[in-house]
């Protein structure tokens, strides 16, 4: 029988009040597996106002040694738990178990960087430009945030944002995509075990018109920190401007993955293929434009087919199977209307193309690892975001022609450069248009450095001392030691 989930509010489990559930599908069954509780308005006030009291509560009382201690106590946890919490993940969102194993024990280590810092936010003395005043800043938690986030990864871009947050002192209500919610609740008895306060963590789950977007508009949520598609971005970004609240917004991509002539090409092969086939491409850093130096172009490709040709589809639970089913069945609906678009557009398919279905592919939720070339960069292939194994092949002549090809796109999430040459390194570096370049490797990314995007892929910073600024209020504090009263009609500049 299906697990039946409830709400996580002020540290209680409880019904959605509206008495409502619904399922989660096994994205490889097909089979429902969870019924997740389907949260309307009246939930997610209980869940905001059990975060605002928590601000006035123990939680605010605590000393920043003792919050960043829970915290730590908090990723000692996730790793004794990581087995469970990446069973679950996986039966969610379809992941390969091996990848979201590692994914998981690696999100630890924000709980433990974040928990460090936590006594460390130090305000500073301005030196002071008028006689007999003091200046000094400090930071402040902003309140209660709204976590909201996407289905690819539920549980580490949760923790993206819940560790700094609760670093800089804030409390969270999080919302998980009604696809991959059940994480999170596995998340939140750790919380209970480790000994957070009531109210500092809660979950609310359910759909975004119903749950989300009272979220996003409540007066007791200060900042909504959001992770999905641009299209949903702006829509967090307009209801949140409404109310002036803080956003940051963590949106879509469409990156250059640029290799040179130069470059050692079997390591680049390798590079390119985990960039955009890794994780069945569904995330938001894939290298999804593969860039390449004319001269190079035709033994390129021959390399990317022979290695991705041979890849193992299946059950993601498997250890030897690299490519898993796509999430939900919207995302396999989108993935597959693009191979007809790309083909329309004059692009050629030199490997994939197809969904796969029969013995061993469970419901059929599978698309093969695909490559297209002839692809220019004016193509639907080339500019909009497919979120799946497909890769669009165009070539360029020199440095210039990669830069212009590279930033020809609304999107400015991240770069890859395979070059051996350092000249070109930080050329390209400096002037593609990117969040995250990275130089002979892909899709690394770290607790200790900030992540985030120009243009359309989005507002703000996750990752590192930037993260923690996102969350906290900075306050001017100005104490004079004149006991002469001033001219109260002349204002000293």
């Amino acid at each position: 029988m299906a697990v039946r989930y409830q709400l996580f509010i002020n540290n209680e489990w409880v019904d959605p009040k509206d008495g409502a559930w619904f399922d989660s599908l096994d994205p490889f069954s097909g089979e429902a597996w969870a019924q997740i509780p389907r949260a309307t308005a009246a939930d997610v006030d209980l869940a905001v106002q059990a975060a605002a009291a928590a601000l006035n509560g123990p939680w605010g009382r605590m000393s920043a040694s003792d919050r960043g201690m829970l915290l730590y106590k908090l990723g000692q946890l996730i790793e004794q738990h990581a087995e469970r919490l990446s069973e679950i993940e996986c039966l969610d969102n379809g992941k390969l178990k091996s990848e979201v194993s590692g994914q998981v024990r690696y999100m630890a280590k924000y709980f433990y960087y974040y928990g460090g810092l936590a006594d460390k936010i130090q305000g500073a003395v301005i030196p002071m430009d008028k006689p007999k005043v003091f200046n000094f800043t400090r930071y402040e938690p902003m309140g209660v945030v709204a976590t909201i986030t996407p289905w690819n990864s539920s549980l580490l871009l949760t923790a993206w944002k819940l560790a700094p947050a609760l670093c800089a002192g804030n409390t969270v209500v999080a919302k998980p995509s009604e696809h991959t919610s059940a994480s999170l609740f596995e998340l939140a008895k750790l919380f209970e075990v480790a000994g957070f306060p009531p109210g500092v963590f809660n979950v609310i789950t359910g759909f975004g018109a119903e749950a989300g977007e009272p979220l996003v508009t409540h007066p007791l949520v200060a900042r909504v920190a959001f992770t999905g598609g641009d299209a949903g971005g702006k829509r967090v970004n307009m209801l949140a401007a409404a109310h002036f609240k803080r956003v940051s917004l963590e949106l879509g991509g469409k990156s250059p993955h640029i290799v040179f002539d130069d470059a050692n090409l079997d390591r680049a092969a390798n590079g390119v293929i985990t960039g955009i086939f890794s994780a069945g491409g569904q995330t938001c850093m894939a290298g999804s434009r593969l860039l390449l130096q004319e001269s190079i172009h035709d033994r390129f490709v021959d390399k990317l087919i022979s290695i991705a040709g041979k890849a193992k589809l299946g059950n993601p639970r498997d250890a030897d199977v690299q490519v898993g089913p796509v999430a939900t069945k919207p995302q396999f609906d989108k993935i597959v209307e693009y191979f007809g678009i790309a083909r329309d557009e004059g692009a050629q398919c030199v490997l994939g193309g197809r969904s796969r279905s029969g013995a061993g592919f469970g419901a059929g939720q599978f698309v093969e690892p695909t490559i297209f070339t002839g692809v220019h960069n004016g193509m639907r292939i080339a500019q909009e975001e497919v979120f799946g194994p497909v890769l669009a092949v165009i070539k360029f002549k020199d440095e210039a022609d990669a830069v212009r090809i590279g930033n020809d796109i609304r999107f400015g999430l991240a770069a890859g450069i395979w070059t051996q040459s350092l000249h070109r390194a930080l050329f390209m570096s400096e002037r593609l248009k990117a969040g995250t370049v990275w130089v002979n490797n892909y899709r690394s990314t770290s607790y200790t450095t900030p992540f985030g995007g120009f243009k359309h892929s989005g507002i703000g910073r996750e990752g590192g001392m930037e993260a923690v600024k996102e969350y906290l209020e900075v306050k001017s504090v100005w104490m004079s030691s004149d006991l002469d009263m001033p001219d109260p009609f002349i204002r000293k500049y």
